[in-house]
């Protein structure tokens, strides 16, 4: 796969640019827009971001290594994040934890090996009174069960 944006991702590559005094401040906003389009970030990921912004390599490496919002390997198609912390947990988010890792057979920020599914464990997600809640890609589900995950994961296949 080719290391490149398209015109139109370039165009809002300068969209993002353009609300910052600096391009160093886009960064975080053209990250995200290359987690979406190259699905992880590689030396040569991170090389090439660096060039859009005229900024050091090591720069934007240390940034994505910061974040956890940032992936360091390539994840599944539908990465899912469990909330197990404190509202979620009292409420089962612990027990879908545990059988999402059996049903999928895998452990946290690994994949399964057909490249469809990943697992991540998270702190929060600001949902509480939503608790226990799961998040699939960017959509967020609240409220849920062991019974209502399956549905939702078994409707992704």
């Amino acid at each position: 796969m080719e290391i490149k944006f398209s015109d139109l991702e370039l165009q809002e590559v300068d969209k993002i640019k353009a609300k910052y005094p600096t391009e160093q401040a886009a960064l975080m906003g053209v990250l995200w827009l290359a987690q979406k389009k190259f699905g992880w970030f590689s030396n040569e990921v991170i090389a090439y971001v660096a060039e859009l912004l005229n900024l050091p390599p090591s720069h934007v490496e240390g940034v994505v290594r910061f974040y956890t919002m940032y992936y360091k390997k390539p994840m599944g198609k539908y990465h899912i994040q469990v909330c197990t912390n404190v509202s979620c947990m009292l409420r089962g988010g612990e027990n879908i934890w545990l059988h999402l890792q059996d049903k999928l057979a895998i452990g946290n920020m690994e994949r399964t090996e057909d490249g469809m599914f990943s697992l991540e464990e998270v702190e929060c997600m600001g949902a509480c009174g939503g608790a226990p809640m799961i998040a699939i890609n960017e959509d967020y589900y609240e409220n849920m069960t062991i019974e209502k995950v399956d549905k939702l994961i078994d409707s992704l296949n």
